[in-house]
């Protein structure tokens, strides 16, 4: 048979747990939703867990997975963020994901997102790209909002190193020195360069007219850098290419679109989309449809839900589904009647844990040749009763390609 086309709409952290102030209903239940509650109705439904049930995963394990990569392959944060913000990596160099920060002098992480800086921090980054630190080259490249990307490039270096990042709680806490996490020299020698690169960050951006101007407007200076998962390149053998569809991923999230290159992916975004509520949900679909014609299957990919978890803001977390279901709206009104949606989130992101937990996301497919169920509303009770029952992340988009008639017959 002919192979039909997929769009996949990721609702990045979408899943939730009932929350009190909304009167023991989740954000989805209360969001205003009518094309996700249409898709729901008029297709089938189920929960998926990314990985395995109560196992909860980052953004980065999430996509590698729904982007139909075996987990085993993770190559740790730093490489995807890299790939992300379009730093090609050699054989040998370490990734490091990293958040701008604002440092005190004795070392205290005031806040781990220099209260969520979104301007200036390409001029702050120019600060440390191409420093040199013994025998090793340093780039440094902004991210979305306060996050950016470390490189260390050179001889004798290992991802055995220690998170700096404090971590939770946001504000209050020392940063922690880099430590080498096996005895070996070139575990040693990369916490020594981190550590040192750490500090002449904070001499050079303390001063950079950036932070200056921002401490004058009574905001939060970028004055450091925090680093977590610390990764080198793994070989990845894109599903894509095995089976033989062409895909693409639009968002504006640099984790998904890294993850996205390193899945051999056209990876597609715009400025005028952002990581948050306030990015533009009708550009988002129109440039999936616009990929549609050229691919085979397309990922539209939207953050805030995410961002709303973790910032314990469930009415935020409402407007922010309120916008998926307005891409998804837009993406429907341009489908023709031989391709499939597919909902998703790669986790759920609960807005009284304000973290990553291992609950199921609801899932739900519409297009040609569905078993219906009897499902009407698409949130995290409701499709629990769905006809997809419960899968894995790499069983739902197995299932997805299997209904394109893109998965082989196994035996005779």
């Amino acid at each position: 048979m002919k192979q039909r086309k997929i769009i996949i709409a990721i609702a990045d952290g979408v899943g939730d747990r009932p929350i009190k102030a909304l009167e023991g209903l989740t954000p989805l239940q209360l969001a205003k939703a009518p094309h996700l509650d249409r898709i729901a109705r008029e297709g089938v439904t189920g929960m998926m867990d990314p990985l395995f049930p109560g196992i909860p995963v980052g953004t980065d394990m999430g996509h590698l997975i729904l982007f139909g990569n075996d987990p085993k392959l993770y190559p740790g944060r730093g490489p995807i963020e890299a790939a992300g913000v379009g730093l090609t990596l050699q054989a040998g160099d370490i990734a490091f994901r990293c958040n701008f920060a604002y440092r005190d002098a004795n070392g205290i992480i005031v806040d781990r997102r220099a209260g969520r800086i979104r301007q200036g921090t390409q001029e702050i980054a120019q600060e440390l790209e191409g420093l040199m630190v013994e025998d090793v080259e340093v780039h440094f490249s902004p991210a979305t909002e306060h996050r950016a990307v470390l490189v260390l490039s050179g001889p004798g270096l290992s991802p055995a190193v220690s998170d700096t990042d404090p971590k939770a709680p946001n504000d209050g806490v020392a940063y922690k020195p880099a430590q080498a996490l096996e005895d070996s020299p070139s575990a040693r020698k990369t916490a020594r360069i981190l550590n040192q690169v750490l500090e002449i960050a904070y001499e050079r951006f303390s001063s950079h007219p950036v932070n200056l101007d921002r401490q004058a407007a009574g905001l939060y200076p970028a004055n450091f850098i925090i680093t977590r998962g610390a990764g080198m390149m793994t070989d990845f053998q894109p599903l894509c290419q095995e089976f033989g569809y062409q895909a693409a991923v639009v968002a504006r999230e640099d984790t998904v679109l890294g993850m996205g290159r390193l899945s051999a992916m056209t990876v597609i975004t715009d400025d005028r989309l952002t990581g948050n509520v306030d990015t533009d949900p009708e550009l988002k679909a129109d440039l999936a449809l616009q990929a549609l014609k050229t691919h085979d299957l397309v990922y539209a990919h939207i953050k805030a839900p995410d961002v709303m978890g973790h910032d314990n803001q469930p009415l935020g977390k409402i407007q922010a589904i309120e916008v998926f279901d307005r891409m998804v709206g837009r993406i429907l009104a341009g489908l023709d009647d031989q391709t499939y949606i597919a909902l998703v989130a790669d986790h759920s992101t609960p807005c009284e844990k304000g973290e990553h937990s291992g609950e199921p996301v609801p899932i739900a497919v519409w297009g040609p040749s569905i078993r219906q169920d009897m499902v009407s509303h698409y949130d995290e009770i409701d499709c629990s009763r769905g006809g997809l029952g419960r899968l894995t992340g790499r069983e739902f988009l197995f299932s997805l390609l299997d209904l394109a008639n893109w998965v082989k017959k196994q035996g005779n």
